[in-house]
Order: structure tokens, then sequence, then C-alpha cells
């Protein structure tokens, strides 16, 4: 006797669908093996299923209880695959109706009294589910916010073991699901920039930055206010789109750390990672490989405060990212690849001591102390940086003084309207903003008028630009042009990128 039960597994970001088969053929008594690449949480499923079935008032054959995760060549992991086990036993036991399952997918891990836990990674694996054309899946009710986001298939919760095993019996209705908001109201903690006294440059470059979606790097004296203004950048960013916040509920999902009874989430994610963070965690992998902060930034803000105190292998291994918006992870079993479109945002001292230049405080590094700091710093990762600036000690008199400067809201309005421009621009591509312009689209989109082609050419004969930096200009400027609301750019947005691209360090 055999039966199968649909279910799904992780393999990065996304779902492939898995059967769970269950054989019960004569042998050795009491015999339960699972084959098919299970990790050791699956092992150890089958004690979980043992005392669940004996909680729950259900036979648990006494033959040889063979259970195979097919295809046999995926590797499987997690505790998602208890229910589907147990469920497949009890069809091919003939405990439960021959085609009740049929075309439906169920997740769940089982505690030992037989009741629903949930489990991470619930979002692709209904979306797999959808595509795959089936009409339902079972889960934990923990997770039936969280798959309710889903629209076109069916999805039935369920407490326990116990409880599905007398719906499906006796043909009952599935417990009805309240449909999860579609967005959530809650915003992240941020800071408003009309607190900020001072650092007109800084804010200026920050709502640029937000507008093209530019990596942006601040250098500064410790107590200048890089960390204040970075923790600020997300309060002047657009709301996410739904179709972006699918994206970054995906990911958190799959960590687990997604909270559905607050919906899809609105404002863009910030991270702040330690600099004592390995590369793994920055950039994703590991045994099991898992998004790392700059996927968990996606779509959102990427905050690296100490930017050279950071790991060799972690600043290398952002500029891949940078450029392509994905982090490509190869195994020998094969290639994962996670999304990370985000914005850099990255602050440091100028110095170790960090005071190199500051007119209160004399600096007290060698030059040599000093060669060691910058050499930290790679040429090719600070030319992915787009905008890179001094940030300097505050003014005692701005510390003191009453002038208000504009709050996030206004810069807000602002960054939406450049954004808006952008989108028009780009409707029949696949760009969102200037950050993401190729080498191609640059040459149709950055078009310069007479005077900024002069501009341009003196800079690259002094500055000695890089192909990537001269097209990086070209982006920063066309952002720059757009919330000056101008069709073309100007020789005066030009001066204005050139100022940004080139930091005193």
């Amino acid at each position: 006797m055999s039966a199968k039960v649909i279910s799904a597994g992780l393999i990065g970001l996304q779902a492939e669908l898995v059967e769970a088969e269950a054989d019960i053929g004569s042998g050795e008594i009491g015999t339960f093996i699972i084959v098919g690449l299970p990790d050791a949480s699956i092992f150890e499923a089958r004690e979980r299923i043992r005392s669940a079935f004996r909680n729950s008032d259900l036979e648990l054959p006494k033959l040889r209880i063979t259970i195979n995760l097919a295809p046999a060549d995926l590797r499987k992991q997690g505790p998602n695959y208890d229910l589907p086990i147990a469920l497949s036993i009890l069809l091919a036991n003939r405990q439960l109706p021959v085609d009740c399952l049929k075309d439906v997918l169920c997740l769940g891990e089982l505690s030992l009294d037989g009741h629903l836990r949930g489990v991470n990674g619930i979002l692709p694996a209904v979306q797999r589910a959808r595509e795959a054309g089936l009409r339902a899946i079972i889960v934990p009710l923990s997770n039936a916010a969280e798959a309710s986001l889903i629209k076109g298939i069916e999805i039935w919760p369920a407490q326990s073991l116990q409880q599905i095993v007398e719906q499906l019996r006796k043909k009952l209705p599935p417990l009805v699901v309240n449909q999860a908001k579609v967005t959530s109201e809650v915003q992240f903690e941020s800071f408003d920039f009309n607190q900020i006294q001072g650092q007109i440059l800084a804010k200026r470059a920050l709502m640029i930055a937000a507008a093209g979606h530019h990596n942006l790097l601040m250098i500064g004296p410790p107590g200048s206010g890089k960390t204040l203004l970075a923790q600020s950048l997300p309060g002047i960013m657009p709301d996410l789109t739904e179709s972006e916040a699918l994206e970054v509920a995906n990911i958190y999902s799959v960590i687990g750390q997604f909270r559905a009874a607050v919906g899809l989430p609105r404002q863009r994610p910030f991270r702040q990672p330690h600099h004592s963070a390995s590369a793994a965690a920055v950039i994703g992998g590991g045994v099991w490989p898992r998004p790392g902060e700059i996927s968990l930034a996606h779509r959102g803000v990427l905050f690296l405060d100490e930017l050279p105190e950071f790991s060799r292998p972690v600043l290398e291994g952002l500029r891949q990212p940078l450029e392509n918006g994905v982090v490509t992870i190869n195994r020998i079993s094969g290639q994962l690849i996670f999304p990370a479109k985000c914005l850099l945002l990255a602050a440091m001292n100028p110095c170790p001591c960090g005071f190199y230049g500051d007119d209160r405080q004399a600096c007290q590094c060698s030059q040599k102390q000093m060669a060691n700091y910058r050499r930290r710093l790679s040429g090719p990762l600070l030319d992915r940086l787009d905008l890179q600036l001094t940030v300097p000690r505050v003014p005692v008199e701005d510390l003191t003084g009453q002038i208000k400067s504009e709050s996030s809201s206004d810069l807000r309005q602002l960054v939406i309207q450049a954004r808006k421009k952008q989108l028009e621009r780009f409707k029949n591509t696949k760009f969102i903003t200037n950050g993401e312009l190729t080498v191609a689209a640059i040459k149709e989109f950055c078009q310069i008028e007479q005077a900024g082609q002069m501009v341009l050419r003196q800079a690259i004969d002094k500055l000695n630009l890089s192909a990537r930096g001269y097209y990086r200009l070209l982006r920063l400027a066309r952002t720059i042009a757009d919330l000056a609301d101008e069709p073309t750019i100007a020789k005066i947005h030009l001066t204005e990128s050139l100022q940004y691209r080139f930091s005193n360090y």
C-alpha cells in the first residue's frame, strides 16, 4: 500500500514541490525509514509522528514504513515535512479517503501532542502551489494570515493533526481565514530631518540618493551626525509598491521574520549590521544558504557604519551585488540567487583616530596608519559609491541656533515627484530608478546640454574618470535634473554631481 502527499521545500528563496510518498509493507515490524536526502530534523520527524499519532488516537501501522521525499536528488531540510509525511501514512493505511488530498499542498511541524507549529517560507510555498495549479494548501493556524496574502488559492488552516483527519473523513468545510491586511500601517522608527541641525550638504546628498537610488559614502569625524543622518533616510523614501512589498515579505518569510499580523510592509527596510559581522551574515551563504543583510535590505537601505572596520571578504563581496542587484551563491549542488537591490549607505572616519582635517582637534595618526586605513577600501568598491562627501563637525552656531530645516515629509514629497518622473520615463523598460541604468540606457535617457558636455570633457581629462565613474556621474546628474524638474542635464547638474563624486578622502 502506498500514497502520495504534495509538500514544498525551499531552495534559497524559491519553493519547489516535493512529494511525500509512503509505502507500508512487509518487513521488520516497527521499521520507519525516511529517504530522499533528508537532514537531521527530518529524521527526527519519525519520533514526532509516533507521539503525535498516539496522542491523537490515530493508528500507526506496525508494519515496515518507508517514506520517500521526491525528487530524491533535492536536499530537504526543516520540520515542515512532518504533516505531509503523517498524512501520507494515513492515506497509505486507508485511514483517510483516497482522493481527499488530491491537488492539495501540506506544510506543518508536528508537536508531540499532535498540534501544528508554524513553519518558515509560507509565502513562497503558497505562490508555488498557485503556479502549479493546486486548489488548496493546508497550513498551521499560526501561518494562515501570512498564507492568505496570496490570492487565487484556498487556504485551509489547521490547529492539529486530529482536526485535519476529522475534517477530511467527514468532508467538513475548512476553517474560515480572515483576510490579512494588504499593507501595514506600522512604520519603522526613523528620525526627522528637522531634528538635525546644520549639515545642509549632507541632507541634499541623502535626498539625491533616495530620489535616484544612488549609493552614498559619508566621511567625517566622530559626532558629526553621520549615523543620525543615515537613520533619517528611510523617512524620505517613497513607500514600497505592492509588488516590491511582496518581494521583501518573501525574503523575511523564508528566515521566519515576517509579521503577517500587520500585513505587507510599507516602509523600505533599513538594515544596520555590526562591523564584526561575517561575510555569510552580510552577503549571504552558509551550509544551507540563507539571505544575508544585503538581501534583507532589498528595496531598502543597507547602512554600514565604520565601513573600513568590516572584513575584507565583506567589503569585496559587496562589489558584485552592488553592480548586478543580486547575490549569486555557487555550490556543488547548484546555484542560488538572492535579490539584493538595496541602497548602500556607508559612513566612516577620515582616519583611525577620526580627527584628520578637523578644525578643533588635531589628528594623532601617522602617515603609515593613514595609508593602511585607506587601503582597506579598494578603488573598485569606492567607484561603486555614486556620492562621496565630507560631513564636517556641526558649527556651534548651528547647534545652538533656532533655524528650522526642512522636515522629512517635505523632502519626501520632492523625492516622490522625482521618482514619478523616472517611472514615466522608464515605463516601457525594466528600470525603475536612474541608479539602475545600464550603459546603453544612459546613452538613451541622459541627454546633456552643449555647455554640460564641455564640463564633462574637462572632468574626464582632469579627474581621470574611469568608464564606470563616467557613467555613474551621468546617472547622478540625471537624478539632480529630475529633482529640478529639468528634461535635460545642464551644466549646473553636472557640476553638482562632480561635487558629490569626489571627497577629500
